[in-house]
């Protein structure tokens, strides 16, 4: 093989400048990576006719257009020669060139390319393929940090129901089941719609639209109500049923405007456009309230609410409403409560007046049915109980005389009696139950696990799961499934698994301890 290829000088071709600077301003791509395209296909060109296996490399001088074609061989010792390709030994080198240091290369002038069909063709591709990668970078670092935006672009084609859009400087994807339903499509209609996201896959950026999210509703309302974009009314939550009905919560930071007027628009006109815009999607726009109580019965809304009651700890919501309004406070198949549950983010349970009648009643004669034959007393007394807000057993046994004493018609010998007879049951109880569990072979450890009473350990002996480990094993439904009649929520039912795990991370912690401290025992006995 011979050291060198035949020197020539530079070619030059100031047209590649112009045609940079074409596909650059065309593409939105920065000139440089035009040009790097441009040294790549002529590099790939110079190693189709100088052989694949040597570095040869291009270069396009960005003021005039000169092109220069060289082969680049690292100055290696004798020893590390691999490559007689790209590699050449130092005594060699500086044969060539006498100043020569190990770790340079030498440079190795080529004559310029006369492009063949074939070479052209390559290169073309290759120049191609690269401005398209950069174009592709190029929507990505534009389209990324604009989720959450609405934007205005044009179809340019459908495919299997999939709606491709053009913004411009990209394409976007509205997926069939982004889109509201009924609404329909042609190539060339203009459409807008919201970047729920930009994604960077091996095919390029995907950015995908939406006209179904509540964001979109949200932000059509910035748009056409100027005290939203300035900032003095703000929307706090959006709920929708694509293409059928929304509700929209709104709150006013100035005390002197009402957040739900400047929505609705003069003569409904800012509520229209965006209506119109959503194939006349009713909306419902709500005045929020800080008291949870207050914004479900507007969230409710137009049907009113008799009264409401709240379980934060599992997230419920009990609302009751005239027997004449029920089906308006459900809606259509549910529609109503289920975007007022979607906009507060609480479960809530439509009762009427009747049902809730009913139902106080029955836990009103179960109570004192409860207190009756736990405490041995007559009906009378078992009904001011009640009627004073006590529900179990516990509380009676617990609380002090002095409020026992408080109740109509008690005194404090009625209500130290009445706690000493609630303490003996809950004893007596307590021992049956202690016996129940020993004879079902339920271990005393599942009685440590935080978050289980004695009943729920009792249930969950008769249903096999006799210690810490059989609680351990099962998942968070399944405890709910074994423990029906203890109503317990899913987050109380995780914490309870959590809690039966406990032991099992803190045999590994010790096992690691002990797996450390073991060659240093070992050190001290040698």
């Amino acid at each position: 093989m011979t050291d060198t290829f035949q020197t020539t000088g530079v070619h030059v071709r100031p047209e590649l400048l112009s045609v940079a600077d074409t596909v650059a301003r065309d593409k939105g791509i920065n000139r440089d990576e035009v040009l790097e395209a441009m040294e790549e296909a002529i590099q790939r060109a110079g190693r189709s006719k100088y052989g694949l296996e040597h570095d040869i490399r291009a270069h396009i001088d960005r003021n005039t257009g000169e092109i220069s074609l060289a082969r680049y061989l690292e100055v290696v010792a004798d020893d590390e020669l691999e490559n007689d390709f790209t590699q050449m030994t130092l005594p060699r080198a500086q044969r060539k060139k006498s100043d020569i240091k190990l770790g340079e290369f030498l440079v190795d002038p080529l004559p310029p390319i006369d492009f063949g069909r074939i070479a052209a063709q390559t290169a073309k591709q290759v120049i191609v393929q690269k401005v398209r990668d950069a174009e592709r970078k190029r929507q990505f670092a534009e389209f990324k940090d604009r989720m959450g935006e609405v934007i205005n672009g044009t179809v340019k084609r459908i495919e299997y129901g999939n709606v491709i859009v053009d913004l411009g400087r990209g394409e976007a994807l509205l997926r069939r089941d982004e889109t509201i339903p009924r609404e329909h499509f042609n190539t060339g209609d203009r459409v807008r719609a919201i970047i729920m996201d930009v994604r960077e896959e091996t095919r390029g950026p995907q950015i995908f639209l939406s006209r179904t999210h509540p964001d979109f509703m949200s932000k059509l309302f910035v748009q056409e109500v100027p005290e939203i974009y300035d900032g003095i009314i703000e929307i706090m939550a959006a709920a929708r049923d694509p293409g059928s009905r929304a509700k929209i919560a709104v709150i006013s930071h100035d005390s002197s405007i009402d957040p739900v007027g400047p929505c609705i628009g003069m003569r409904g006109s800012r509520v229209q456009a965006v209506v119109g815009e959503l194939q006349g999607e009713k909306i419902d726009i709500i005045q929020y309230s800080t008291d949870q109580a207050t914004f479900i019965v507007n969230a409710l809304a137009p049907a009113e609410v008799m009264k409401v009651i709240l379980d934060e700890e599992k997230n419920i919501i009990e609302v009751v409403v005239p027997d004449d309004q029920l089906s308006l406070a459900i809606g259509r198949r549910g529609q109503n409560v289920r975007l007022a549950s979607q906009l507060s983010g609480w479960n809530i349970d439509i009762l009427t007046e009747a049902d809730e009648s009913e139902r106080r009643q029955q836990d009103f004669i179960a109570r004192t049915k409860m207190f009756v034959d736990a405490l041995d007393v007559d009906d009378v007394i078992a009904h001011l109980l009640v009627t004073e807000g006590f529900t179990t057993i516990e509380e009676v046994a617990f609380v002090p005389v002095e409020e026992l004493a408080d109740i109509e018609g008690f005194d404090e010998d009625v209500g130290a009696e009445l706690r000493e007879r609630a303490r003996s049951y809950l004893e007596s109880r307590e021992e049956i139950l202690n016996d129940k569990r020993q004879k079902l072979g339920v271990k005393d450890d599942l009685l440590e696990v935080e978050g289980l009473s004695l009943e729920m350990v009792v249930a969950l002996g008769e249903k096999e799961i006799k210690d810490r480990d059989d609680l351990a094993d099962l998942a968070g439904d399944e405890l709910v499934d074994l423990l029906p009649t203890f109503k317990l929520s899913m987050d109380e039912s995780n914490a309870i698994i959590m809690a039966a795990r406990a032991h099992w991370f803190a045999d590994e912690d010790g096992a690691t301890g002990e797996s450390e401290d073991a060659p240093a025992e070992e050190s001290k006995e040698a």
